[in-house]
């Protein structure tokens, strides 16, 4: 079971996932928010998860800690949803 899957630390106030619609970089993201995105709002009611999706837009992962710090991580040209899951689990 993925970091992502389970309830993740206090710390994690909002996760953020920018892409395109379209484009093949953005394909590892789309099949990601289709398959993960129940299991990882189930174990985390109450965290802000946001999908941003715009013509064009790199694919880039996102995590906000308490006191605003901010990672992310480009998910550009990540092939499937296990790819990303475990390039955003990284950055826990």
């Amino acid at each position: 079971m993925s970091a992502l899957r389970k309830a993740l630390p206090a710390a994690v106030r909002e996760l953020r996932l920018f892409g395109c619609q379209q484009s093949p970089g953005s394909e590892g993201v789309r099949a990601f928010i289709r398959s993960s995105y129940p299991q990882i709002k189930s174990a985390n009611p109450d965290l802000p998860i946001l999908i941003r999706e715009a013509s064009g837009t790199p694919a880039r992962g996102f995590v906000r800690f308490e006191r605003g710090v901010e990672k992310q991580i480009s998910l550009e040209g990540a092939s499937s949803a296990e790819e990303v899951e475990k390039k955003i689990a990284s950055l826990l």
